[in-house]
């Protein structure tokens, strides 16, 4: 029974296709009709060879009327099918095409060879077409397997030639190179558009762009700071690049607004690429910029910008603090150069960064190495008080003097206060003071190294001063004043009382003079106020003694409760020597004149005598001070080791001294005032008893133990990084043994 009615479904569903075909006609001959037909339509729709110049003509109302029977068959994706396949089998003909046209580019490198492949391959797409009167669904079908092989035929060096294609349809550098008119009106990518190539290969047509983009930015940006250069990359882009970017990405746009619309997120990519490439840029030259300030502003408001724009601080910062490594902090750098590039970073980065941020963490490293070196203070005094020899000033002119900055609680209630920057450190606001100086002045943690060194520089300068220079004295004073502002008075109080001991001592040389006029014109100061002086055991001889001792006695008479303590090694004195057949004339250093002195109660003297003769000197400066007086035609030096009186000019001749090669020259520039690392070291010889005797009763400590134990002796106050040089210093001498930072004694 189940077979009997199989049989019948499958007879009733067959009488209906028949019917359906036959169209009620008598007998088949509808059928026939249908075949006849079907027939014409796939021979109509069957892909052929465009090449063929031999092309079949049809009837065109005959293949309509075929294609509609069948289509009232419902066959027609029966036809779709039988299409397809016919074109699948065919489609080694494009292929032909393809492979000829890639070949010709591959050994010419003309993309105009890729053109007219992508108008070939467009005409094979038009000829193989179906009508559009079977409708939308077969047309897209047929689309679709054509592009579907056409992906399938092309060579790997499609893309690439297809990306040297795009990149010819760009704007011309040079308005003199000819552009294909086809590229120009668009023509090329509405073929694109039809083939697909478009979305096959978006990636590749931005990448164009990009590269473009990315060309122009190097040639017209490189090197090119004094002024910003974003608008006129905005202008040019607006002119050049949007005329392009409307044929691949606002083909079908019927008005400008709708066009604007289409282009709005590709041209945020586009701008968005061209801001990051002129912030790579600028992120590589950063450092030669901060070299070239103030000229370089334009190139430091266009990274700002583009920091607004682009994710690339901490790209920046990297860049930055690499070729302060490379280029700045190393041995061969001079501080006062090291300290002048901190500065200009200083004010370039808060240009591009106001709250500081950037500058906090390219600082860093700048800071540990300048507190490392024994000079940076010295060259920040020596900035601040004028005495810098480069010219080059720390400190801008236009810049309002103010009291150092320290950072303090936070007031909430302040009504300009902002928050922190998301990518602050911990201990940002606590190193952010607003001017130059402050931030200089905070590389250390006390702002009394500072003071002590520019004591040390104020008494090298005052003493320095000749009588010829007394207007000095008034310009020293000024300053003085000027940093009283910034350090504070009673920072400064010594300072006032050094300049005050110059004014003093000028009124009491005056009344000494008054009451017994003397060629000695001494400066007196107080011992206690002034910096430790470089002692020596010079004793002057012969006149030079007796006129100390002649105004020492009237100084005791006017000054009865204090008493003169001379330092005969410093000063200059102006000696007038007369010979036999000349009389000469000079300043020299004490040291010299003692010398020479010597010599006027006899005329031969051996090094050995002479320095027995002034007391105790060192024989080098000995003999760089005898060599001033053979330069000067005075003395000879007949053997060597004794010299002679020339009381009787010689004509010059090579003797013994011409083998002499002088140290320095005899007159100090400036006044040997110990330094303050020189004070520094030997107040820690008093404190190495203290640590001595803890790591004797305690054993090996660590050193923030012996820092905080060392806050209980007297007068200390140093830093843990001071101590660990000491400790480090002590460690080379062989007197303590260190390791993982711990320390005990080398027994």
């Amino acid at each position: 029974m189940a077979t009997d009615a199989l049989r019948s479904q499958v007879a009733a569903k067959w009488q209906e296709a028949f019917t359906r075909l036959n169209h009620g006609e008598v007998g088949i001959s509808g059928l026939i009709t249908f075949s006849q037909a079907w027939n014409l339509a796939t021979d109509f729709l069957r892909p052929k060879d465009i090449a063929d110049k031999n092309k079949k003509q049809y009837n065109m109302n005959s293949v309509r009327a075929a294609l509609d029977m069948v289509n009232r068959c419902r066959r027609l994706p029966a036809l779709l099918e039988t299409f397809l396949e016919d074109m699948r089998k065919n489609y080694h003909l494009v292929a032909r095409d393809v492979m000829q046209h890639m070949e010709e580019y591959e050994t010419t490198g003309d993309t105009t060879a890729i053109s007219r492949l992508v108008y070939r391959l467009l005409e094979w797409y038009t000829a193989w077409s179906p009508l559009p009167d079977l409708g939308t669904t077969i047309f897209s079908a047929y689309t679709l397997n054509f592009q579907t092989h056409l992906f399938s035929i092309l060579p790997g060096t499609f893309s690439r030639a297809f990306k040297a294609l795009c990149a010819s349809t760009l704007p011309p550098t040079d308005p003199e190179v000819e552009v294909d008119p086809a590229t120009r009106t668009g023509q090329i990518w509405a073929a694109f558009e039809t083939l697909g190539l478009l979305d096959r290969y978006e990636s590749i047509i931005a990448s164009v762009g990009y590269e473009h983009i990315e060309a122009h930015v190097l040639a017209t940006c490189t090197g090119e700071w004094s002024k910003p250069m974003m608008e006129d990359l905005r202008t040019w882009m607006s002119d050049k690049i949007v005329s392009w970017m409307l044929l691949p990405y606002a083909r079908g746009a019927s008005n400008p607004e709708e066009a604007k619309a289409m282009l709005q997120g590709v041209g945020s990519r586009f701008d968005f690429h061209m801001n990051k490439t002129l912030c790579d840029l600028r992120t590589k030259e950063i450092f030669d910029i901060i070299i070239d300030f103030p000229d370089s502003v334009g190139a430091l408001q266009d990274l700002r910008d583009c920091l607004q724009r682009v994710d690339q601080r901490a790209a920046l910062v990297q860049s930055l603090r690499k070729a302060h490594r490379k280029r700045l902090l190393h041995p061969g750098a001079d501080t006062k150069l090291i300290l002048s590039q901190y500065v200009a970073t200083i004010k370039c980065l808060r240009i591009i960064d106001p709250p500081g941020v950037l500058l906090f963490k390219v600082a860093d490293p700048i800071r540990r190495y300048l507190r490392e070196r024994p000079d940076t203070i010295r060259s920040i005094v020596a900035n601040l008080v004028g005495d810098d020899d480069s010219g080059d000033s720390l400190v801008d002119e236009n810049e309002p003097v103010q009291p150092l900055q320290q950072h303090d609680i936070e007031d909430y209630s302040d009504p300009n206060w902002e928050p922190e920057p998301v990518d602050a450190g911990p201990d940002f606001r606590a190193n952010k003071p607003s001017d130059v100086i402050s931030t200089l002045v905070s590389i250390y943690d006390s702002k009394d190294l500072f003071v002590k060194e520019l004591q040390v520089l104020l008494a090298q300068r005052l003493l320095s001063i000749t009588d010829e220079d007394t207007d000095k004295v008034e310009k020293e004073r000024r300053n003085i004043e000027i940093l009283k502002i910034r350090f504070g008075e009673a920072a400064l109080q010594v300072c006032e009382v050094m300049l005050k001991d110059m004014t003093d001592s000028k009124r009491i040389d005056g009344h000494v003079q008054s009451q017994k006029p003397s060629i000695v014109h001494p400066t007196i100061i107080s011992r206690h106020f002034w910096p430790s002086l470089e002692s020596s055991d010079i004793i002057m001889p012969g006149q030079f003694q007796t006129l100390q001792e002649q105004y020492s006695k009237e100084f005791t008479i006017f000054k009865p409760d204090k008493k003169l303590r001379w330092l005969p090694h410093l000063g200059t004195i102006h000696l007038e020597l007369q010979l036999e057949d000349r009389t000469i004339e000079a300043d020299v250093a004490p040291l010299e004149a003692a010398f020479i002195e010597l010599f006027s109660s006899k005329t031969i003297w051996t090094v050995d005598e002479l320095i027995a003769g002034v007391g105790s000197v060192n024989r080098s400066a000995a003999l760089n001070a005898l060599l001033t007086w053979v330069d000067l035609g005075v003395l000879k030096e007949d053997t060597e080791g004794t010299f002679r009186l020339l009381e009787i000019a010689e004509e010059p001749s090579a003797g013994p001294s011409a083998n002499h090669v002088r140290a320095a020259p005899s007159v100090p520039e400036m006044p040997p005032v110990t330094s303050v690392q020189q004070q520094q070291a030997e107040q820690m010889k008093v404190y190495w008893k203290f640590i001595e005797g803890m790591l004797t009763n305690l054993g090996t400590l660590p050193l923030d133990r012996i820092q905080s134990m060392l806050k209980y002796a007297p007068g200390y106050d140093r830093t843990i990084e001071q101590l660990a040089a000491f400790m480090e210093a002590a460690r080379r001498e062989g007197l303590v043994a260190g390791r993982d930072g711990m320390w005990r004694l080398n027994v």
